[in-house]
């Protein structure tokens, strides 16, 4: 039987994967932003297996990455809501929710 701590550390890892390839593939922002959100669940959950496999004997778990979990996860949610409040604003000001420039116009020229 695998230890849980290595478990969580490989569905960590795949979440790392997802989000990487999400962030590479899809050029919509908001849908970047979620695949960012995803990579940030990858490292949040490799915090927890490192606490986890980092615990003494007799002890809950190690108290930094426990820490710089709940930490980052509080920044994270902030920073999610900054980016859609940003992309919502763009979206009212542009019309669009992307920063694309348009296709260029072709200009008569008189021969």
């Amino acid at each position: 039987m695998t230890d849980p701590a290595t478990l969580f550390g490989l569905c960590a890892s795949a979440l790392v994967g997802l989000g990487v390839y999400g962030l590479i593939v899809d050029p919509h922002p908001l849908r970047k932003i979620l695949a960012f959100n995803v990579v940030g669940n990858g490292v949040f959950m490799l915090f927890g297996a490192v606490a986890q496999r980092g615990a003494g004997a007799g002890w809950g778990g190690d108290p930094v990455p426990q820490a710089l979990l709940i930490t980052g996860l509080v920044v994270a949610f902030c920073a999610t809501a900054l980016a859609i409040a940003v992309l919502l604003r763009l979206f009212d000001e542009t019309g669009s929710a992307s920063l694309a420039p348009d296709a260029p116009v072709e200009q008569d020229v008189a021969p």
